[in-house]
């Protein structure tokens, strides 16, 4: 298995949640979407992320993903595991990941509206407590606590990685030079802002795409490691309508992309939930359509 350092550095490939014909998690729909990522060269499955649509499930329909998805990779990839919520549903989760056998966890950005910065590092602490300490990459959504308090969140033991998931790369930068060097920064707005991330010093970056069309997520990876900008970006083109279709209704699509992409290549995983936007508009499935015939994905 890769090492957790290298493949923090690769593509965190962030899964789907399936759903059945009732509603119900069916994460044995997800085997033929891991087997297609990892053939292709997908570094580290995520579950329980925000393409996951983590923050509706249940802890206990989270807690049973994460024990499904380790099955699923059988020791083949380091599996990252989203933990979050209340801390004592993050706390359980932590728990069940470890079980499961995961390498490490994602630790989204707490959803309380009252937030303090010191307050996320006991939240850390108490998380990384739970789970004996496994590793933590950090999902950072929100980059206006300050360049401090980042780094004391980068400060807490354990913690490994963070995942950039706002769109402002000089931040990124003064955050990276605040930190210990071995903290590794990930791209986590996906492979449109992945250059930019890059180019301020990020490695790998987090995508939804791979559910679809993993080897084009890894030929854009590939280019990028090897400083290939111009080879990046024109793969990205070719991409980006998938990704605008995605970003509409306030991000309320994200997830609803990726589910009607699959549906269209014969791997039904089940509609969102709301408040994810279901289904598509006939415009949003006509680009599509269009997006999917005209790179043979259908």
């Amino acid at each position: 298995m890769m090492a957790l350092d290298q493949a923090l550095t690769g593509i965190s490939g962030i899964l789907v949640t399936p759903y059945d014909d009732k509603g119900d998690i069916a994460p044995a729909r997800l085997a033929p979407i891991v087997d297609r990522a990892l053939a292709a060269g997908l570094h580290m499955p995520v579950v329980n992320g925000n393409t996951g649509e983590f923050y509706a499930l249940t802890t206990d329909e989270a807690c049973t993903m994460v024990q499904e998805v380790a099955g699923l990779l059988a020791g083949r990839a380091p599996l990252l595991a989203g933990v979050g919520r209340g801390l004592r549903d993050a706390q359980r989760l932590a728990r069940a990941s470890v079980d499961a056998g995961a390498a490490a966890l994602m630790v989204h950005q707490p959803p309380d509206p009252f937030v303090a910065p010191r307050g996320v590092v006991d939240y850390l602490r108490a998380v990384s407590d739970a789970s004996g300490g496994l590793p933590m990459m950090i999902y950072l959504r929100n980059d206006a606590i300050g360049t401090r308090a980042i780094a004391d969140l980068c400060a807490v033991p354990g913690v490994r990685g963070v995942k950039w998931a706002t769109p402002n790369p000089q931040k990124l930068a003064e955050a990276k030079a605040a930190c210990d060097p071995s903290i590794v920064w990930v791209g986590g707005l996906a492979e449109v802002w992945a250059p930019t991330f890059y180019a301020v010093g990020a490695r790998g970056f987090t995508s939804g795409l791979i559910n679809v069309w993993p080897e084009h997520s890894v030929a854009i990876h590939a280019a990028l490691e090897a400083g290939d900008y111009h080879k990046a970006n024109a793969l990205i083109d070719r991409m980006r309508v998938f990704e605008d279709i995605r970003a509409q209704e306030m991000n309320g699509t994200n997830v609803t992309g990726v589910k009607a992409a699959l549906i269209a290549q014969g791997l039904d995983c089940g509609p969102t939930r709301p408040p994810s936007a279901w289904p598509l508009t006939a415009p949003q499935q006509s680009d599509l359509d269009r997006f999917m015939a005209a790179n043979g994905l259908i």
